[in-house]
């Protein structure tokens, strides 16, 4: 039988849609090279927002409408967030908790051979959750190898589900780390970026911290890039910085959350930092890494948030000079602390500050951008697309080379970015090197 699997939401579902993918492919089944006609669809969802469960919903309704005879599996966050919301699974022929992933083989089993629906989702255990160690030996097309070292999350931010969805924090070994990145670089990959949950948690309660993980990766030979996914910005300290810095291969390009630039809106999300220290940690990167950037997310019209709030979010989001940053207006979420505020703020105010502080972190973008041209910077070359050759720096700047040569795709080589336009550098390719 052959399947298709639809992917939503962050790295660490496009890792998990991977490990599913190997684990089909190893027990025999075929990946559909009609995806509209798989005989099973697997579709890994995403609960962050309000948005995200509509397009869960709406992806699940095209598949039944398009494939009426097709199996459709429901996993990843949203079921194990929301277990008794049983519209969401209708069309549904297997539904998997976040739990549950590694029974996927045994579920298809099952529904083979009674044709029954079922729905398998249990709570994550308060304490002493094993960490799920599945293992990918590559990406599909990706030249980026995402790999999963932890999961869960304690913090429990006013407005978030996703503790509910993944559980407490947990963490890969150091030693089965080692093992999957070795795999990954036998198969040609050149850059590994590790991701998680709550990344900066990684190691908790164990003897060994982010830092370590960085430096194994860092030691396999034929990895030449090591990258963090999004990290909490408070687990930044002087120890840590230090001994990512002590690494080469190591990219300084930090997604570091920030979710709201107002002291107020921060207390009251339970954000474990205040504007003052967020800053004093973008500082302390900048110095310690020659041509940084700083990536992060911010969240307008949360619960509570006055126009007072909001303007000194934009202020300090313009102040620290961003090379990119991600806007989305708050969503409620059921069984979250902040969904009981009785001082919502309306959806079209909500737009509208999404809007405005859209053309503000847009300048930023520029702004970045622009400070790149001149500089000779290593890129590694992921696709050709429409005439040009397409990739990333260290710092993960966007370069287009314009070039058709296929072969350089998955290599890395020195280019002078010579222009900056809208969400990307121009560049002319020096010399290759790797």
């Amino acid at each position: 039988m052959n399947f298709n699997i639809v992917t939503l939401g962050c790295k660490v579902n496009q890792y998990e849609s991977q490990a599913m993918r190997e684990a089909l492919l190893k027990h025999g089944y075929i990946m559909s090279q009609d995806k509209e006609t798989a005989d099973i669809t697997i579709i890994n969802s995403c609960t962050v927002t309000s948005v995200s469960d509509a397009k869960n919903r709406k992806i699940i309704s095209r598949v039944r409408r398009t494939n009426p005879d097709g199996i459709i599996v429901l996993t990843g966050c949203m079921p194990q967030a929301f277990p008794e919301e049983t519209k969401n699974f209708k069309d549904c022929d297997i539904v998997l908790g976040n739990a549950k992933r590694a029974e996927l083989i045994p579920a298809l089993e099952r529904y083979f051979a009674d044709k029954h629906c079922f729905v398998n989702i249990s709570q994550h255990p308060v304490k002493n959750e094993n960490f799920e160690n599945l293992s990918v030996s590559s990406l599909g097309e990706h030249t980026r190898a995402f790999i999963k070292i932890e999961d869960g999350c304690n913090r429990f931010c006013s407005y978030c589900i996703i503790p509910y969805a993944r559980g407490r924090v947990r963490s890969k070994s150091i030693e089965d780390l080692r093992t999957e990145v070795e795999n990954i670089a036998q198969n040609g990959y050149k850059e590994v970026v590790l991701v998680g949950i709550n990344l900066s948690a990684y190691g908790l309660g164990e003897n060994f911290d982010l830092a370590d993980a960085v430096e194994t990766a860092c030691a396999v030979e034929g990895i030449e890039r090591v990258r963090l996914g999004s990290i909490e910005p408070e687990q930044m300290d002087d120890r840590l910085i230090a001994r990512l810095s002590a690494q080469k291969k190591f990219c300084p390009q930090f997604h570091l959350s920030l979710q709201s630039g107002c002291d107020k809106t921060l207390k009251d999300m339970n954000r474990h930092y205040d504007s003052a220290q967020y800053a004093q940690i973008v500082k302390n990167l900048r110095e310690s890494f020659e041509n940084s950037s700083m990536t992060t997310d911010v969240m307008v019209g949360f619960a509570g948030e006055s126009e007072e709030d909001f303007l000194s979010s934009m202020e300090f989001v313009k102040s620290i000079g961003f090379a990119k940053v991600h806007v989305f207006p708050y969503s409620i979420r059921k069984g979250t602390k902040a969904a009981d505020s009785p001082n919502q703020v309306s959806p079209a105010e909500k737009e509208r500050r999404a809007a405005i502080m859209g053309g503000i972190v847009e300048n930023s973008r520029f702004e970045f951008l622009n400070s790149q041209v001149g500089r000779v910077e290593s890129v590694l070359f992921e696709r050709i697309r429409h005439g040009y050759l397409e990739g990333y720096t260290k710092n993960y700047t966007p370069v287009h080379v314009f070039s058709s040569d296929s072969s350089i795709c998955g290599m890395i080589a020195d280019v002078k970015l010579i222009s900056a336009e809208k969400d990307f550098c121009v560049g002319e390719l020096v010399q290759q090197i790797s």
